[in-house]
């Protein structure tokens, strides 16, 4: 087993939040002494069947504990999924019903052993004991939090204040998930930073009922492809575990390869810290050449998609993807692509048939996508830029606040606006 002062430093990776450090060195001093493997649950509820690279991020930490020996718990909440996680809603979820529970959970079970090993898995429902609990059993359960406690809870604060329904069945949420760490007398609990409740009330059942604590690591909310917002399927921002690695669709390339390549440069160090399995002293290079301002951001995003596609398709898929991406790539300028000149001193843009006068900064990159109608305004321009969908000579700009200087420029917006803006005195 890796000694605990290394195995700290790998759990730390990524991490956000570690509830507490000190307690978590001395359970890893324990279990190094005693020869003896900490008890390592995460929950996930069935609630969606597919699995993005923004789960994996949990996935992934589960991972590194199971190869530094640690045992790890794949804790479905299909009890808990039939009443709906309330974390970060403005509403009352609908519960789903036991079926779809059941079906999702097996879809999970065929996506998860990509990235964990299924010999050293110990994969369970939460049903087995919470399905089983008596009437009286609930009644001590709730009688272990108050009403003032739950209503700290930032989202059941703001529901209570606009007097939005909180059902009694999503207060019991936090404890039944609480119980479950309870029931595996778990020494660590993973989640994300939006479960920081759920899992401290995991600490204090735990305490209540005379079992030793367990220690909270959260991990960060993965954004999406487009750099803004978290990760998700129904802000089209995601990139599935099982979706092909390279595909066209409707004459666009898309899947796993081409859509890593297109996540801004300002993520790609994120990405690698809580994605790839490069080492500890990789990464810090790689951070270091970025500070220096000397990474390749373009090889970064392309070691790291082959990486990720080898991972769930094989290298020899991810070579292939990689081909034709870089084969698409190349090609992608149309021949026909407009031209726009700017005149600094004459405040006019030519081009064709368009001759607009620039009055107020005339490099502001917002008023040249208004001005050359990559956009229809320059609030849409600015939004456009903060998302991460412009690119000034192939590389994402997001400082909306941006200007061009004298010379040649490719500006791209989306995937088929193009304009050459060449700005001259």
């Amino acid at each position: 087993m890796v000694k605990p002062e290394k195995q700290l430093e790998i759990i730390k990776r990524g991490s956000v939040e570690i509830i507490l450090e000190k307690d978590l060195f001395l359970k890893l001093e324990r279990s190094y002494k005693d020869n003896s493997p900490l008890r390592i649950k995460a929950g996930f509820d069935p609630t969606a069947p597919d699995i993005h690279l923004g789960h994996t991020v949990l996935l992934e930490k589960m991972r590194q504990f199971q190869e530094l020996g640690h045992e790890v718990i794949f804790l479905i909440g299909d009890f808990t999924g039939m009443i709906g996680d309330p974390s970060g809603k403005s509403e009352t979820r609908k519960p789903l019903t036991k079926e779809e529970v059941l079906r999702n959970a097996e879809t999970y079970k065929t996506q998860v052993f990509k990235i964990l090993d299924q010999g050293k898995t110990r994969m369970l429902f939460n049903s087995e004991w919470l399905g089983k609990m008596e009437s009286m059993e609930l009644v001590r359960l709730g009688a272990m939090q108050t009403v003032a406690r739950m209503l700290e809870r930032e989202d059941f604060k703001k529901r209570f204040k606009n007097q939005q329904d909180i059902s009694i069945l999503e207060f019991y949420y936090p404890l039944f998930q609480a119980y479950d760490s309870v029931h595996l007398k778990a020494d660590v609990e993973l989640g994300g930073t939006d479960q920081k409740f759920n899992l401290l009330m995991g600490r204090t059942l735990q305490r209540k009922m005379s079992i030793e604590e367990q220690v909270v690591i959260m991990m960060p909310l993965l954004e999406g492809t487009d750099g803004v917002n978290k990760m998700s399927k129904s802000l089209g921002n995601y990139v599935g575990i099982h979706e092909p690695a390279f595909e066209f669709v409707h004459g666009e390339a898309t899947g796993m390869f081409p859509k890593i390549m297109r996540i801004p440069d300002k993520l790609i160090i994120r990405y690698l810290e809580l994605l790839s399995h490069i080492s500890m002293n990789e990464l810090s290079a790689l951070r270091q050449r970025e500070q220096e301002g000397s990474l390749d951001y373009l090889k970064a995003k392309s070691d790291l998609a082959m990486e990720i596609v080898a991972r769930y398709h094989g290298k020899q898929e991810a070579e292939r993807a990689r081909e034709e991406f870089e084969h698409v790539r190349d090609k992608k300028l149309p021949d026909d692509i407009p031209t726009i000149t700017i005149t600094l001193e004459g405040g006019s843009v030519a081009g064709g048939t368009l001759k607009v006068e620039l009055k107020t900064r005339k490099t502001w990159l917002p008023h040249i996508m208004k001005t050359t109608g990559l956009s229809k305004s320059t609030s849409e321009a600015i939004r456009l830029i903060q998302q991460g969908g412009v690119k000034i000579n192939d590389h994402t700009i997001t400082d909306s606040n941006a200007e061009l200087h004298k010379g040649e420029h490719i500006i791209k917006v989306g995937k088929r606006k193009f304009y050459k803006v060449k700005i001259q005195s």
